[in-house]
């Protein structure tokens, strides 16, 4: 797996508990970490699968 697909990944599970913590404590910023979440998630499928030389193009 490369190397910014490992910190997105790493970015991904931290914004996820970074969630759970900000929901638990009833705050509603929790929303903006889910957000991130997501994002950093399709990122770690990008660089996966563009180190991995993936089928096909990305974009399309």
């Amino acid at each position: 797996m490369p190397r910014l697909a490992l910190y997105a990944l790493v970015v991904c599970v931290l914004s996820v508990a970074a969630a759970v913590v900000s929901f638990v404590q009833g705050s509603w910023l929790g929303i903006v970490w889910v957000l991130m979440a997501g994002l950093s998630s399709n990122m770690t499928w990008y660089y996966a699968r563009r180190g991995r030389g993936g089928r096909g193009s990305v974009t399309g």
